[in-house]
């Protein structure tokens, strides 16, 4: 495929990504949230009863569809390859902390551009912070930051993740009352687009991802280190198609799926300085993991365990946050959070530091 296809790809993938995320709000899930890696991880979590934060139940099926979604695309095309063993407690650590980050801004790389397609100008802190970290992250690796090499694993290793996916999927289909829900009207868990719809749209998400290798922190970091822009274009296609699905589905039905400003936007808070910091953790996170939660999702469909083992991370970090006040709302962040993000920074700058100038070994 030449470049000029291959950035086209990106591009169409953006824009029906776009459409898709904004189309989710209309058929219920939350506002400027048709898509949102770490909201759903964290709805997940609590479906499981992994915390006990009512508003934020339900296994959600988007999720569930990215990771098969990729596990089916890879496998169709052979790329399906089960690779592992660098560093994984490291990664379970960055997981952790780029979930600390992402709760303390209230949404994932991908979320902030769909933020901004609702006009949510808090997103422009989060994203001037997510970059920030990003950039942290691109220094440490151009002095040869690395969590060393990973290694060929029987292929049942790496169907973990797309199996741990189909049981979820089961589970909620079949066996709904084994899993805890939000109530109706309690909060965010208890909006949600119905369930085949949410599977077939995560589904797609899973595959056109795995075929672009769409990536937000994998495209900044391109754009800094070798001038390479594709990632970037799928993004901005993204922001795009979504803030005019936004606009259309508000002159059709009179609703509020466009609103700019910084005041009232759904799950939100106005904290510009702790929406940058959060975004800015969760940045430096990613860009030492090596790709976005979104990737995550995708590379562990693929086989990579390393990437489920950072998926393990995400998951214990939204559990923590939730049974320890570390999550934002929209009243804003909490005085836990806070220090979780500033110890998560510290954390994450050690890790950097350790695996950039310790001796050759």
């Amino acid at each position: 495929m030449t470049k000029t296809n291959e950035k086209s790809g990106i591009i169409v993938a953006g824009i029906i990504i776009g459409v898709i995320a904004a189309s989710l709000v209309a058929f219920g899930n939350p506002a400027n949230m048709g898509f949102c890696i770490a909201c759903f991880i964290r709805d997940t979590a609590g479906g499981l009863g992994l915390h006990s934060a009512a508003p934020v139940q339900y296994v959600r099926p988007e999720i569930i569809g990215i990771i098969l979604g990729s596990f089916l695309a890879a496998a169709l095309t052979k790329e399906f390859a089960p690779r592992g063993g660098s560093s994984p407690m490291t990664r379970l650590t960055l997981g952790f902390f780029a979930m600390i980050g992402c709760l303390m801004f209230l949404g994932c790389p991908f979320r902030t551009v769909l933020r901004l397609a609702g006009g949510d100008l808090n997103a422009l802190f989060g994203l001037a912070g997510f970059v920030v970290g990003i950039l942290c992250g691109v220094f440490f690796l151009s002095k040869g930051y690395s969590l060393k090499r990973t290694y060929k694993l029987p292929a049942v290793e790496g169907t973990v993740m797309p199996v741990i996916a189909a049981v979820l999927l089961i589970l909620l289909a079949c066996v709904p009352a084994l899993l805890h829900f939000s109530e109706e009207g309690a909060g965010p868990g208890a909006k949600h687009a119905p369930l085949l719809l949410a599977l077939a749209a995560g589904l797609i998400v899973g595959i056109l991802a795995q075929k672009t290798r769409l990536c937000m922190v994998g495209g900044v970091r391109d754009a800094v280190l070798f001038r390479e822009y594709k990632l970037i274009l799928g993004f901005l296609a993204i922001l795009v198609s979504a803030l005019a699905m936004n606009l259309i589905m508000t002159a059709a039905t009179s609703g509020t799926y466009f609103r700019l400003g910084f005041a009232e936007q759904p799950v939100a808070h106005t904290d510009g300085l702790w929406n940058a910091l959060g975004m800015m953790l969760a940045g430096f996170s990613c860009v030492l993991l090596g790709g976005c939660p979104l990737r995550q999702l995708v590379l562990s469909g693929e086989g990579n365990t390393d990437s489920a083992v950072t998926i393990i991370g995400l998951v214990l970090g939204a559990a923590f946050a939730h049974n320890f006040g570390l999550a934002s709302s929209g009243a804003g962040p909490t005085a836990n959070g806070k220090i979780a993000v500033i110890i998560g920074l510290v954390v994450v700058c050690c890790i950097a530091c350790l695996n950039t100038f310790r001796g050759k070994e």
